[in-house]
């Protein structure tokens, strides 16, 4: 039975972080959507790629070896590979504001982006587009974005590794600490094959449900015990997500910040960074604090803020448009 929702153990949200605007384009004819985290002014940024089936945008212009060092907003979305398109919307909406990397007479906005796979529930065709990705900017602000079954979140399961059947929903989820004068926050649309669970107690919060969809199961624990689940196609899944703080950083601080959220992620969801799943993570610095990140800090802060997001993309994602049932649905 699913565990009951009492309150996760980080509040907040990315939108904390000095210079981080957050906008949602939720899809009203099927369950899909996109959202945009902007960095009007720039943003120092990085990436960690883990999943083995990833879709994503200008993410080798994040090696810290290559020349840009800021980006101007991150782009989350639904779709596929499809997509991807939406960051075309995004870059319209900077470019319309002067907003962008200076290369002779244009400025080009720098917006790296991921999508997860949400095709299986409605009619695959439609998907996130460039009006989508400029809606998600039209929408954008510096309060608290909602979390669960909208934006990138809104085609969101969890819990896939014995089918579409057995899932229940993901969604996307945030949350933010204050440490000292530095803040951190993140933000994360949970696509994936695994089961989110509570580090803390070990409970399985939402994933994959015994054969009468009464309970989750506990996957790991099940393939354990002998029950091998069925070939999956690759790329059916995909947890995506940014991370951000004020302190000043490099672009290979802000790579190994990425790969610190990853831990997160692998507290809070069981199988992760499978062959079906492109988990990618980003992280941005927008140095707005005026101080140094102090690494060694920041690496043990990071897992658990992005654990506390994921968490809470699940505890407020419900059932939208034929999708599984959601954490406190299945009571």
């Amino acid at each position: 039975m699913a565990q009951d929702a009492g309150p996760p153990p980080m509040i907040g949200a990315i939108t904390e972080v000095p210079g981080i605007r957050v906008g949602h384009f939720t899809e009203a004819r099927r369950p899909t959507g996109c959202t945009v985290i902007l960095a009007e002014e720039g943003a120092v940024a990085g990436v960690d790629v883990r999943g083995a089936a990833p879709g994503t945008r200008e993410t080798d212009l994040l090696d810290p070896a290559n020349l840009v060092e800021r980006v101007h907003a991150v782009l989350l979305s639904g779709g596929s590979a499809f997509g991807l398109d939406a960051a075309s919307g995004v870059m319209r909406w900077l470019e319309e504001r002067g907003i962008g990397f200076a290369a002779g007479p244009a400025r080009v906005p720098i917006v790296p982006a991921a999508v997860l796979f949400d095709l299986a529930v409605g009619d695959h065709r439609i998907r996130p587009d460039a009006a989508a990705g400029y809606a998600a900017c039209e929408a954008a602000s510096a309060e608290a974005p909602a979390e669960g079954s909208v934006g990138a979140g809104t085609g969101a399961t969890v819990g896939k590794l014995y089918g579409m059947a057995r899932a229940m929903k993901g969604g996307i989820g945030t949350a933010s600490v204050r440490v000292g004068a530095i803040t951190v926050g993140a933000i994360v649309a949970v696509n994936a094959v695994g089961d989110v669970i509570d580090p803390r107690t070990g409970a399985v919060l939402a994933g994959a449900r015994d054969a009468e969809g009464r309970r989750p199961i506990g996957a790991t624990e099940a393939v354990l015990r002998g029950e091998l689940p069925p070939p999956m196609q690759a790329g059916m899944a995909t947890t995506i997500g940014v991370v951000a703080t004020d302190a000043t950083l490099t672009k290979a601080q802000c790579r190994r910040l990425a790969g610190a959220a990853h831990d997160g992620l692998a507290r809070s969801i069981d199988p992760i960074h499978t062959m079906s799943d492109g988990d990618t993570i980003f992280a941005l610095a927008t140095g707005r604090s005026g101080l140094p990140g102090n690494m060694m800090a920041l690496g043990a802060i990071v897992p658990r803020v992005m654990a506390a997001a994921v968490q809470r993309a699940v505890r407020a994602a419900r059932a939208v448009g034929g999708s599984p049932p959601g954490m406190l649905e299945l009571g």
